[in-house]
């Protein structure tokens, strides 16, 4: 009995039947999916079946040590997870999550694969990495392609590479896993024969249920840890303040025109609009009816109306001070332009490029800006210097996306207290989003 590795699967060659595979009649072999190759291992030994293990081509691995010492509940949770090594951690952003991998990095001592979201969390991991362990880092992405003995890489390009190298790394490591159960990006799960594996984030449930794929795909959830039990400990302490304000009388009478088009449509054709199934059915029809796609814009600019408010603007006017450090959050990138002209803050989106970027976080940080604004470029991937201000003009009802708001706002300072403000447009559709985050 031999097994090997062959393009994200592992070949059994050899006549004994076993869980988990499948006759390949093209090779005459039996084959099956690399991430079932641990299940295979261990049913082989407790069979006291002899077997050849020619599936990993490591790369070569050297002592890894650092000086890190973890807190007390990052040592419960490396417990926990160590239990099974496998399995998903959640912790707050700035807990310290990427310290506590690389803890689990040198307690196994094997070949370590890291896969983020994002080229900024690439350059982050690289640099944690390097300062624990003073070697040289590889990097797998469309900028660079280097394996090493440990190597950050996107999902992007472990997507698109999964069956060149699912054999070369023993440990493999998802930072914001509730990435991976996505179309795709959940293949490579599946095209790893890695024993080891860690899930990372801040916010494991996805709106679309998508996370109940993680236990199959990485392990269960091993170790949860909310921001309530660490803050003023480990993170700072937070409040969170709702500011409700009226939409102005022409906005008024433009909401109820758009909302009512919209609720007329769903009452005459006797729809509910009970999750986000129903509102991706709504979109769907719109393709090829002319009444749907109708009442969908309506929603649309009733949604637009709700969350562009002038009076938001009155709002946040109150709430800037140069004394804080203050992130503006919205939904929409014409609020971002609208809020960077009005009050002269710098403004991150998508289109802006990485140095400009860059530069604007770094003066961010310096205190050259008291405040900046952004549609959803923060809410992941990007390490925001210490903001004791968040203000929220406008988001989706992911609680997802809340959190990740909020964690922006959690680094530890001196005699740091976070707020966190919603300003809410009240008597819209905009107040039940905010209570569906907020859950």
């Amino acid at each position: 009995m031999r097994l090997l590795f062959d393009r994200g699967t592992i070949i059994i060659d050899g006549e004994l039947s076993l869980p988990y595979i499948k006759w390949d009649k093209r090779i005459n072999k039996f084959r099956t999916e690399a991430y079932y190759y641990k299940n295979i291992v261990e049913y082989l030994k407790n069979s006291n079946i002899l077997f050849l293990d020619d599936v990993f081509e490591l790369i070569p691995c050297p002592h890894f040590s650092s000086t890190i010492k973890l807190r007390n509940y990052q040592k419960e949770a490396l417990e926990s997870w160590w239990a099974s090594k496998k399995g998903t951690i959640v912790m707050p952003t700035g807990s310290g999550k990427t310290i506590l991998a690389i803890k689990i990095i040198e307690k196994l001592n094997t070949s370590t694969l890291i896969v983020v979201p994002t080229l900024d969390l690439v350059n982050q991991w690289k640099k944690e990495l390097n300062n624990a362990f003073n070697i040289e880092i590889g990097e797998f992405t469309g900028n660079k392609k280097l394996l090493k003995a440990i190597t950050v890489s996107t999902y992007e390009s472990t997507y698109l590479n999964a069956d060149n190298f699912g054999n070369k790394f023993k440990f493999i490591v998802f930072d914001e896993v509730h990435h991976l159960p996505s179309e795709g990006y959940r293949q490579i799960a599946e095209l790893f024969a890695s024993p080891f594996r860690l899930g990372l984030t801040a916010t494991y449930k996805r709106e679309d249920n998508l996370h109940k794929e993680l236990p199959r795909l990485i392990g269960n959830k091993v170790y949860d840890i909310t921001p309530d039990i660490l803050s003023g400990t480990h993170l700072s302490t937070y409040e969170i303040k709702k500011i409700k304000v009226p939409l102005t009388d022409n906005e008024q009478r433009e909401y109820k025109n758009a909302y009512d088009t919209f609720k007329s449509y769903l009452i005459s054709n006797h729809i509910q609009m009970n999750n986000s199934n129903d509102f991706k059915k709504l979109i769907i029809r719109s393709g090829n009816n002319p009444k749907a796609r109708i009442a969908l814009l309506s929603r649309n600019k009733a949604e637009k109306i709700a969350f562009n408010s002038h009076n938001k603007l009155k709002e946040l006017s109150k709430l800037l001070d140069k004394k804080n450090r203050t992130i503006i959050f919205t939904k929409y990138n014409s609020m971002v332009y609208k809020i960077s002209k009005r009050f002269l803050v710098p403004c991150i989106t998508h289109q802006i490029k990485k140095d400009e970027r860059n530069e604007i976080l770094n003066k961010f940080k310096k205190g050259e800006y008291s405040a900046i604004v952004s549609s959803r470029v923060l809410d992941e991937g990007i390490n925001v210097p210490e903001a004791n201000i968040g203000i929220i003009i406008s988001g989706t009802g992911s609680s997802r996306e809340y959190t990740q708001r909020l964690g922006r706002l959690l680094r530890p300072g001196k005699n740091k207290k976070a707020i966190l403000y919603e300003i809410i447009t009240k008597n819209t559709m905009e107040v039940r989003i905010a209570n569906k985050r907020r859950k």
